[in-house]
């Protein structure tokens, strides 16, 4: 069986693995906190018909070799954590983050981190994701309170209306050495691994860590121009792998007829 058939198949896989990342890029273009995620790639291993630098008869060195590949496969979904676009709500709940930094949020009393600052009051007053999950430190606004005020710094404060303090917390962002080796769980929600390496707490504008946006959403970062154009490369990519296996297989019917 030719070995090209085989090669063109694992090059079908690998583009679908990337259609499949673009896909899921275009579905979360709107999503609040969004990082985009590219797929890449590694060839496979070779097959070794002649060895470079070897002699030959007339006792020269082979300036090259013979060696066949056996395709590719992917390697890695990478997520990029560029900024996204600011979108201006007027909510005071509503916190982007400019800059590097992640909010922790209680997972279900595991510490999860978010870039989606969409924040909302759930039934006692406090501060939680869409989904309920209570922003950390825990802050309970009161019921008398007119205004709550963050400041870029990571202040936190429930007014009254003549503008006194009823409550007030200090936010903190935390930074990692390699955030794409985050867990990505969903939910905007984003989980520490071994590979993303240990949380670091720091305060909002202070070594390198961001600043906080009141009244402002973090947009998704995928840029639709270059995920359609990627889209259209990775679709021919996986035509010309299928006419590869259409071309083997036609070679295949001509070798088999030359008996006839």
């Amino acid at each position: 069986m030719m070995r090209s058939l085989w090669t063109a198949a694992t090059g079908m896989v690998a583009q679908q693995t990337h259609i499949d990342t673009l896909s899921n890029n275009l579905a979360n273009v709107n999503t609040v906190g969004f990082k985009k995620s590219k797929a890449e790639f590694e060839d496979l291993m070779y097959q070794t018909l002649n060895i470079a630098g070897t002699l030959n008869e007339a006792g020269n060195r082979l300036p090259t070799g013979l060696q066949v590949g056996m395709g590719v496969r992917p390697v890695t979904v990478h997520k990029y954590f560029s900024q996204g676009d600011f979108q201006n709500t007027g909510n005071p709940l509503d916190v982007a983050i400019e800059g590097d930094g992640f909010f922790l949020i209680d997972y279900n009393g595991q510490d999860a981190y978010t870039r989606a600052g969409s924040f909302k009051l759930n039934n006692d007053g406090t501060i939680v994701t869409a989904n309920g999950y209570p922003l950390q430190p825990e802050f309970v606004v009161p019921a008398e309170t007119s205004n709550v005020v963050v400041t870029s710094t990571g202040h936190i404060s429930a007014l009254d209306k003549n503008g006194e303090e009823l409550a007030g917390a200090d936010l903190q962002l935390y930074t990692f050495v390699n955030p794409a080796g985050l867990n990505a769980a969903g939910r905007n929600m984003y989980f520490e691994t071994q590979a993303s390496g240990a949380a670091t707490p720091g305060d909002p504008g202070t070594d390198n860590v961001g600043t906080l946006a009141q009244g402002f959403l973090e947009g998704s970062n995928v840029e639709l121009v270059d995920e359609m154009v990627s889209m259209i490369v990775g679709q021919r990519a996986f035509e010309v792998n299928s006419k590869a296996i259409t071309t083997s297989d036609s070679m295949l019917q001509t070798a088999i007829q030359v008996k006839r």
